[in-house]
């Protein structure tokens, strides 16, 4: 889920390199927390969030699939 994410996030952002992706398990989750640069964090969470829960969506769709509960939190 970690790399998916990444593969995700890396062409929204202008600056990649600073892309840092934790997870952790909480409850039988995982929890993906995504920071990016400053710069990048409105291009990561979109207009009234629509990339952000476009990338949540795709995360629980590939999740469903492997039997696991995945949410993501864009941290800044």
């Amino acid at each position: 889920m970690k790399e998916l994410l990444r593969i995700i996030a890396e062409p929204l952002v202008e600056k990649p390199n600073d892309i840092n992706i934790t997870e952790t398990e909480k409850e039988g989750v995982i929890v993906l927390e995504l920071r990016v640069n400053e710069v990048d964090l409105g291009k990561v969470i979109g207009k009234q969030g629509r990339t952000a829960k476009a990338i949540r969506t795709i995360l629980n769709a590939a999740s469903t699939r492997q039997g696991k509960k995945v949410t993501m939190e864009i941290m800044d």
